[in-house]
């Protein structure tokens, strides 16, 4: 629940995390943080330790001297540990756990004071006001300083609850109200919107200062009970110890040996990143804020969480959890099975403490829900099935922004790009949640509507133009747009109407998973898909002035920096070709990913990014997750070992791998040939060695029969 952190600037988009490496002073450190998503909020309850005339503003980036923004130097950061020094002399040390955010300040001989910022958040845009309708803080009779606020940033009245102690009194408190107006002497209570408190210390360098901050999503009470269950001592160094080593247990789930010391550590440092989301959102007693902002109680055993970028992490996080920590997958389903039935949207889209945000477009809860029950996650499937229903069928019911044009979807068998912006996007997105949505049918017994589903999830065609070989708006009339130009964002003469989602004709072409097959043949069959593959990867890397920074990392009209076509470099396996998929893999894992502060070529939405490095890195992909496969790449490592749950292991090794040696000659699997240039998770699940052997040249006879090619919408090639 807590992502305890320091925050250097809120007012731009670099730095929606609260974080940006380039930036030379430290505003403070605060308990809640998202990891690389495009839009920012969070950074709740914002602690300040400094010295010298209180500030109450943190002043500009550009001068460090105007606020309470410190420089600072020193930074060290390891999982489950930070460290840095500020200039006004402070060695800064933070830790966590589960609920609360622990944080020790050696203060410089003399005075010193914590400053509480409750009014800090990401800005709405550059200058403007943070959004806070309401909040509070009151000083207990037990020094317990406790508050909340409302915040109408990303998710619209979001509601964060807080119980801060430290380890001495202060020889005071000052509280502030709205317009930093200073409290009465002995004030213990404020509401306004814009609140702060300070804590004085005359010596605050006699001895090392301890703070102690739990979180609730529901009440200060669920702030205190979980700061009661979690914060029973003060002793910083055992609870640093205890995060540093939850956290080497579970990044110990996968081994390398071989590559560069930089790929190893890019291969952890991806891992981590993950694992970072979803978060907890539940208290210790079981109660948390569902996505019909009611509160309500868990089950024994079952936990609440939040920040499911959804859109971004169905493709390659979700996948990777139920292959390494497929319990963790289970909690997440039921999780998700819950936030389904409470949402008056159905499933959700992109989840963040109670607030469905409706951010990016489809509602891709639903394919996280399929996987999981075709790798035989166990959850009650069946108790979604009623809001999935609603969701696909029941056009009477409110939309969001991302599930705009559904009755024409339905009713035209694609969305019209005269009616509804990112229509050829939409189009396909809904048609990849309605092949996911008929497994969920199928499991509740809706067979009729199961089949309906299945047919809807054909309704890509709709938007490829077979003529021209490109994902293409279309019209309420059935026209096509003319002329057509595939770096184009939009047909239409407004800047902002787009017929795609963050990506242009090219690569919306490919964003197509499940039914690849059933692509092939609409764009001409094996040989011409080759080709336009081949193209996608070989056009001029341009884009028109009007792109989002999110299409990045460009090979190609391929844009491996967002995540529209990332599963794009493993379709050659299923025209034959697994060989082209083996060397652009690698070229990706050497060319997208860096053992640097950017090193990643995109946003890492919540761990995506990552999650593809890992997955690649290991050489598989789960191009259709649904579908329960893995499709091979190149194989990064000579040999990693991947602990699967339970006893059993999964040992990847890759014999005469070198730089230069990225192309597959053969693969055994428990020590017998394999044909295939693919595998089952069911069949992965169960253990053992899978041992690529690789080459300089290409074997193009391996993967290349139509029996040894990945399947897709359920059936072999």
């Amino acid at each position: 629940m807590v992502q305890l952190s320091p925050d250097t600037d809120v007012e731009r988009w670099a730095t929606c995390s609260g974080y940006h490496r380039d930036d030379d002073s430290i505003q403070g450190f605060s308990h809640t943080h998202l990891s690389g998503t495009g839009i920012g909020d969070m950074l709740d309850v914002l602690v300040v330790p400094t010295t010298g005339p209180v500030q109450l503003l943190p002043g500009p980036l550009a001068d460090p001297d105007q606020g309470y923004r410190q420089r600072f130097s020193d930074e060290q950061a390891l999982p489950g540990d930070y460290r840095v020094t500020l200039e006004s002399g402070v060695r800064a040390e933070l830790t966590v756990t589960e609920r609360t955010g622990w944080h020790r300040y050696t203060f410089p001989q003399g005075a010193g004071h914590l400053l509480i910022d409750l009014s800090h958040l990401v800005a709405d845009r550059p200058g403007a006001r943070p959004l806070i309708d309401e909040a509070s803080l009151a000083l207990d009779a037990d020094g317990t300083l406790t508050g909340g606020r409302r915040v109408h940033r990303w998710a619209k009245g979001r509601r964060i609850y807080f119980a801060l102690q430290v380890s001495r009194p202060p020889d005071r408190v000052v509280l502030y109200g709205d317009d930093d107006v200073e409290q009465p002497a002995g004030a213990t209570a404020v509401e306004g919107k814009r609140l702060k408190a300070v804590l004085h210390y005359d010596d605050a360098g006699a001895a090392p200062l301890l703070v102690r901050c739990a979180l609730s999503g529901v009440d200060v009470a669920g702030a205190r009970a979980n700061l009661a269950a979690e914060a029973s001592h003060w002793d910083f160094d055992r609870v640093r110890q205890a995060a540093r080593t939850q956290w080497a247990q579970t990044l110990d789930c996968i081994r390398v040996e071989g590559g560069s010391e930089d790929q190893r550590t890019i291969l952890s440092s991806a891992l981590y990143h993950a694992l970072l989301a979803p978060t907890l959102f539940s208290d210790v007693d079981g109660r948390y804020v569902g996505l019909d902002r009611q509160v309500h109680t868990l089950p024994q055993g079952e936990a609440a969480y939040s920040t499911y970028s959804l859109w971004d992490t169905y493709r390659a996080v979700h996948p990777l959890l139920t292959l390494i920590a497929p319990d963790r997958a289970r909690s997440l389903v039921s999780d998700l099975i819950r936030q389904t039935q409470q949402s008056a949207y159905g499933p959700p889209v992109w989840p963040l403490q109670g607030v469905e945000t409706g951010t990016m477009i489809g509602w891709h809860a639903v394919p996280v829900l399929a996987e999981a029950m075709a790798k035989g996650i166990v959850a009650d499937y069946a108790a979604a099935w009623p809001a999935i229903a609603r969701r696909s069928f029941d056009f009477s019911t409110a939309d969001l922004a991302n599930s705009r044009g559904r009755a024409l979807y339905d009713q035209l068998g694609y969305i019209p790009a005269d009616k509804v912006e990112e229509s050829v996007s939409r189009t396909q997105e809904y048609a990849y949640d309605d092949w996911a949505a008929s497994h969920i049918a199928r499991a509740a017994g809706a067979e009729a509507e199961a089949r309906r589903l299945v047919q809807r999830s054909g309704n890509w065609r709709g938007v490829i133009d077979p003529a021209i070989g490109f994902a293409r708006p279309r019209f309420a009339d059935g026209g096509w747009w003319t002329p057509y130009d595939p770096i184009q964002l939009g047909h239409m003469p407004r800047p902002d109407w787009r017929d795609y989602t963050e990506a242009n004709g090219w690569q919306a072409t490919f964003l197509n998973q499940h039914d690849i097959y059933g692509l092939i043949a609409h764009l001409g069959g094996d040989a011409v898909f080759e080709a336009k593959l081949d193209a996608l990867f070989s056009a001029p890397s341009t884009l028109p002035a009007n792109a989002p920074p999110d299409i990045a990392g460009l090979v190609g009209q391929y844009a491996h920096g967002n995540e529209p076509d990332q599963h794009a470099p493993y379709l050659y396996a299923y025209v034959g070709a697994p060989w082209k998929t083996q060397a652009m893999v690698r070229r990706l894992c050497t060319e997208m990913y860096h053992n640097a502060p950017h090193g990643i070529i995109g946003n890492d939405d919540c761990g995506q990014m990552s999650a593809w490095f890992v997955f690649s890195a290991l050489g598989l992909y789960p191009v259709d997750p649904v579908e329960a496969a893995y499709v091979f790449g190149s194989p990064l490592f000579d040999r990693a070992q991947v602990a699967l749950g339970g006893d059993r292991t999964l040992v990847i090794e890759a014999r005469n791998n070198a730089p230069d040696h990225p192309y597959v000659q053969s693969v055994l699997w428990r020590g017998r040939p394999w044909s295939r240039a693919w595998i089952a998770h069911a069949e992965l699940m169960r253990g053992g060695t899978l041992s690529f052997t690789m080459g300089p040249r290409p074997n193009l006879d391996f993967g290349r029969a139509l029996a040894d090619r990945p399947p897709s919408f359920g059936k072999a090639a």
